[in-house]
């Protein structure tokens, strides 16, 4: 998908145009020459390999301080009111502001698109939802409406108080989603976001199962924003990457560097198209969640960590114009729902990773600079331990 870039000053289109190229040239983990578990990708390691998702995203960079954006998740092609999809979140800390939590628990449905953006723009989201979910045709009569919307705080780049992002922006986003690749990095609601005290953003990836599996797929796609200690493969490479003397990297990763706290926050929207219900869904997000600890995060005391999950399968739709009392569903049963939990942990730890991969240097809000995660120190690194291994 390509990077879409508004609110643009001179300076901020020629710094928005060298981020999408410096993008386009890091490379995303698999293409860094990494096989993160043992589950094969789909297509395009993307959440938009489970059928129907679509993924929009507006990315806001104007002057020095306005880094910020927005991502929307859609579930399927159709009014999302008029055919809910069944859906669960799962909370590892709740130091968030994800609305639309408590509906979706006690119906076990999601009804509107899915938005991720910054702390204080949820509000403008979730209105911007309202807005768009009354304007479908055949919501004429709708008078309440469930917006899902998540967020983390990339107010350390992002003039976070200016509140820069607009219905406008919100509703272009879903305008704008479609399947295929997706952009990944400082883009959309990652723009300003850290990871592991490097630029983190959004980052996508998927796993397919073997037909005799059920030749299902789960889609993850990340919005990270969180500390602790760099892992890749189970191994700690936050030594070799921060530059910093030996035995120092785990407590300057842990600890609070000048100007900024080491809490943060991730957001995990899950997508599959096995046929899971609400239960179900809610385990697979709690799955998903694992890929924060298997990167080396340790869900801070104020981090916002959240895990969405939805199903696509349409014979699970709920539709808000039936009229009959009943409902007749398929469901995988509980012990086909393991391979499924395994690759939902896979595709969060490699999105998470993917996020640091693409996301490119950025300078923010009162000069401070967010470094990309040094892929030659990396490369070294793993080099080193395979050549002691040898």
């Amino acid at each position: 998908m390509p990077l879409t870039i508004s609110l643009l000053t001179f300076g901020g289109l020629a710094l928005g145009l060298a981020a999408a190229r410096s993008a386009a040239e890091r490379p995303r983990v698999r293409e860094f020459g990494l096989r993160i578990g043992v589950l094969e990708p789909g297509p395009l390691n993307a959440i938009t390999d489970v059928p129907g998702v679509k993924v929009g995203q507006v990315t806001l960079v104007e002057g020095t301080d306005i880094r910020t954006g927005v991502t929307a998740i859609l579930p399927h092609d159709g009014n999302v009111f008029q055919d809910k999809v069944p859906g669960a979140v799962s909370v590892a800390n709740g130091f968030g502001k994800l609305t639309g939590t408590t509906q979706v628990e006690e119906l076990g449905t999601i009804e509107t698109p899915i938005i991720l953006t910054n702390t204080l723009s949820v509000p403008t989201a979730a209105d911007a939802l309202i807005d768009y979910t009354l304007g479908l045709p055949g919501n004429e009569g709708v008078q309440s409406v469930n917006p899902v919307v998540g967020e983390t705080n990339d107010g350390w780049l992002n003039d976070i108080r200016g509140r820069h992002v607009t219905k406008s922006h919100v509703l272009e986003a879903i305008r704008k989603a479609s399947p295929g690749p997706v952009a990944e990095g400082a883009v959309g609601a990652g723009a300003g976001t850290m990871c592991f005290q490097f630029k983190g953003g959004i980052g996508t990836a998927s796993r397919r199962l073997a037909p005799d599996r059920g030749g299902y797929t789960v889609g993850v796609l990340v919005q990270t924003n969180f500390g602790g200690v760099l892992t890749i493969n189970g191994v700690n490479v936050s030594e070799a990457v921060s530059g910093r003397a030996r035995g120092a990297a785990s407590a300057w990763a842990a600890g609070d560097p000048p100007g900024r706290r080491a809490d943060g926050s991730c957001m995990i929207v899950v997508a599959t198209d096995a046929p899971l219900d609400s239960r179900n869904l809610r385990r697979l997000a709690a799955r998903a969640l694992l890929g924060i600890a298997r990167t080396g995060g340790y869900d801070s005391n104020a981090s916002g960590d959240y895990a969405i999950a939805f199903s696509t399968d349409p014979g699970l739709r709920v539709s808000d114009r039936s009229q009959s009392p009943l409902r007749a569903v398929s469901l995988l049963r509980d012990e086909r729902v393991s391979r499924l939990f395994q690759a939902a942990a896979e595709a969060a730890e490699e999105a998470i990773l993917d996020s640091l991969f693409k996301a490119e240097t950025t300078t923010g809000k009162d000069g401070r600079k967010a470094e990309a995660l040094p892929l030659d120190k990396l490369r070294d690194a793993l080099d080193a331990r395979d050549k002691g291994r040898g």
